[in-house]
């Protein structure tokens, strides 16, 4: 049987975007087929290309959420340069802006204006807290959203609280930005026009706060911060092991309890100890379960400690830094590794994880350079080199 082809195949997304949020999103359409053109600018490009140069080089924000897109760096502070824009988006499906609040509707790329001018494009508008509302112009960067949506209430030590490691704010955003374009071309599909979809970061978090909101909200005490254990089963923590590592485990009901103090602490009648028998005990008395726990792991070096709660059937993972994920044998042994294109050469990149059996593998595309596809975009446009040539020498595009 014949492979189906990739599901976004022939859909053309136009983006003026910049850091992650509407980045990642149009990188997943990428990922799934769709040809995406990045509009940068000229001074630079997309500020995230100078974040860092740990990729080689290249900055490791721009490798991971800008591979398989065309770049065309223009000044869109000059009509002509704008004018391109607009000509590009008259032949799209999709157009994505994450500009400053205001931004994009000053320059007429607006969702609301270019799907009133473009009744069958989808157009996304990506913000910090929407096109209104007292924090609409207020600025909004990834870790002062996760402050506002309440992420880092509840992440951390009991002493202290922190930001997520990733950017949680940013890939929410992006996230709900990706679906929000599969569910209007669905709906184009049926109805034959696109329209706007928003998103906003603020909503995107808020929404993935649901469990310790509504613990909150509809009665309950906000879940304490406590690190890596859990705000209300116990066990349910890692533990160092006899080599320097750190094994998580989580008891998740009482016949794991009497499991695991059989076949892993060594002591059964920790099973039926009213001190210890049920959860609600065994949290009441935390520090007295953590450190039986602690005792027992503490003399098996990691492997060894996984081995014995595997055995026992207790949920457990071992605490991985970023190399070790980079190793991850689960990840090699599903093949998930590729090598992508770059300006500085092939970089290994995770396969996205959708996988659609039967079909077309991902299409994990290069990481542009800065106006890499400038020339061809306007040729497309129908411009003239001489036309091009005059565009550069002014510095509207380069």
């Amino acid at each position: 049987m014949d492979q189906q082809p990739l599901p976004l195949e022939g859909i053309t997304v136009v983006a003026v975007e910049q850091a992650v949020a509407a980045p990642f999103a149009t990188r997943q359409l990428a990922d799934l087929g769709a040809r995406v053109v990045k509009v940068e600018r000229v001074d630079g490009g997309d500020f995230a290309r100078g974040y860092d140069t740990a990729a080689r080089g290249l900055a490791s924000h721009f490798v991971w959420c800008n591979r398989g897109k065309e770049s065309i760096a223009l000044d869109l502070k000059d009509p002509r340069g704008l004018a391109v824009v607009r000509r590009l988006v008259a032949d799209a499906d999709v157009f994505v802006q994450n500009l400053a609040h205001g931004a994009a509707a000053r320059l007429g790329l607006d969702a609301a204006t270019l799907c009133a001018a473009h009744p069958r494009l989808v157009a996304v508008d990506i913000s910090g807290y929407g096109g209104s509302g007292p924090y609409a112009d207020k600025r909004a960067y990834d870790m002062l959203v996760q402050c506002e949506a309440g992420l880092v209430s509840v992440t951390g030590t009991p002493e202290r609280p922190v930001k997520a490691g990733i950017p949680a704010a940013d890939i929410a955003a992006a996230m709900y930005a990706f679906s929000g374009v599969l569910a209007a071309l669905v709906r184009r599909g049926t109805t034959g026009r696109g329209g706007p979809v928003e998103v906003s970061m603020l909503e995107a978090l808020a929404e993935w706060m649901g469990h310790p909101l509504h613990h909150a909200m509809h009665g309950g005490e906000p879940p304490a911060r406590t690190g890596l254990a859990h705000a209300v089963i116990a066990p349910y923590d890692a533990y160092a092991t006899a080599d320097g590592g750190r094994v998580l485990l989580s008891v998740q009901n009482d016949r794991e309890w009497r499991r695991l103090a059989e076949q892993v602490i060594g002591e059964p009648g920790l099973g039926t100890d009213p001190a210890f028998a049920t959860n609600a005990a065994r949290v009441a008395h935390r520090e007295r379960t953590d450190a039986l726990v602690a005792r027992a792991l503490g003399v098996l070096d990691a492997d060894e400690a996984l081995a014995r709660l595997e055995k026992a059937g207790i949920a457990c993972a071992r605490l991985r830094d970023l190399h070790e994920l980079a190793g991850h044998p689960q990840l090699a042994a599903r093949d998930r590794w590729r090598r992508v294109g770059s300006p500085v050469g092939p970089l290994e990149a995770l396969l996205p994880p959708i996988t659609l059996p039967g079909g077309e593998e991902a299409r994990m595309g290069d990481v542009p350079a800065l106006g890499q596809h400038t020339g061809a975009l306007l040729r497309a446009v129908g411009m003239t080199d001489a036309e091009i040539a005059a565009l550069r020498r002014d510095g509207v595009v380069a």
